[in-house]
């Protein structure tokens, strides 16, 4: 499971990738893909594998009704400046999403957003989500931000409050929120008493340490859990992390983040009837299915308040590991900005 979510680092592949590759995407390709009006969407940053991944369900020829008919139609190619690795993918994901998807290249956001009617960012650098956000909710363009969602508190406060202000349908989530049992989970273990979640946990050093790839599991234990975590403590090793979160109902839910030895996603919930164990990952498109839903209704599949509850749990985790573990109180990483 953990090779297949991480198919997309083909370093092989994409080794000593110059930017002439850019332009010879420019070059001859399979003709452009177009869609009806209303169901073109919009890819901003071509630096991750999700780009090829999502686009190819989407675009497939027998895709049917599975995603109501949206098509990646157009894409606009910048992404991370700070994570090297994958900024030099972009010249080959984006020949690749031109020859081999049918996706029109544009050269500025302004361009993308005059051909499409909902946009999905799938920059792989939270850090960069924010000013990516921004034109697009101005432009009042139903947006996906793929994750991780910011790499700060502050960010994800201003994109969910951005939003607020132009009336604009935002969200985002990693795909692990769809694995297979949480959404039926309480029809068999009753009322969630806590949960002990699992996922991969590597690091990647322009990103706060859970932000990069713990933000699966976290995500996991935040659709299990729900919103209301009051406190966080975080012990850290170069091996391992764990995080254990109290809720405000005195709940627990902890997260274990792993860097060494056999890898997974899994959970752990415990409830009032049952003790449930989670460990199928569906892959990518439920939660495709969940953004063409979204696309068309405009109804958020979840509060975004949760998504904002989130990134402050993973920043409260930083603090407690900068302060040698303590306790953080989650209301001062909200009230911060």
């Amino acid at each position: 499971m953990f090779n297949s979510r991480r198919s997309f680092i083909k370093k092989a592949a994409y080794a000593s990738l110059g930017m002439s590759l850019l332009s010879r995407s420019m070059m001859s390709a399979k003709p452009v893909l177009t869609a009806p009006e209303g169901k073109r969407i919009g890819m901003i940053g071509l630096d991750t594998g999700h780009c090829m991944d999502f686009t190819r369900a989407f675009n497939a020829p027998d895709a049917g009704d599975t995603y109501r008919g949206y098509k990646v139609t157009v894409a606009y190619p910048k992404g991370t400046e700070l994570v090297t690795e994958w900024k030099d993918r972009i010249p080959q994901i984006t020949q690749d999403m031109k020859e081999q998807q049918g996706v029109e290249i544009v050269n500025s956001m302004e361009e993308l957003l005059a051909k499409v009617d909902v946009v999905l960012i799938t920059c792989i650098d939270g850090n960069k989500h924010l000013e990516l956000a921004k034109p697009v909710i101005e432009a009042k363009k139903t947006l996906f931000i793929d994750k991780p969602f910011t790499a700060s508190y502050r960010d994800a406060f201003a994109i969910v409050e951005l939003a607020k202000k132009y009336d604009v349908p935002m969200f985002s989530s990693s795909s692990l929120r769809y694995m297979e049992g949480i959404d039926t989970v309480s029809e068999t273990v009753g009322k969630v008493n806590g949960a002990d979640i699992f996922s991969p946990a590597y690091i990647e050093p322009n990103h706060p340490d859970l932000f990069w790839y713990s933000i699966h599991g976290i995500e996991i234990l935040f659709a299990i859990m729900g919103a209301g975590c009051k406190s966080v403590k975080r012990t850290y090793t170069p091996e391992m992390d764990y995080v254990v979160g109290v809720w405000d109902d005195n709940r627990i839910g902890a997260y274990r983040g792993i860097r060494s030895g056999k890898n997974g996603y899994g959970a752990t919930v415990f409830g009032e009837k049952a003790i449930k164990i989670l460990d199928k990952d569906r892959g990518y498109n439920p939660l495709l299915v969940e953004i063409a839903k979204f696309y068309d209704t405009k109804v958020v599949p979840f509060p975004v308040e949760q998504t904002l509850e989130i990134i402050a749990f993973m920043e409260a985790a930083e603090e407690s590991k900068k302060k040698g573990g303590i306790a953080i109180d989650m209301e001062s990483v909200m009230k911060s900005v």
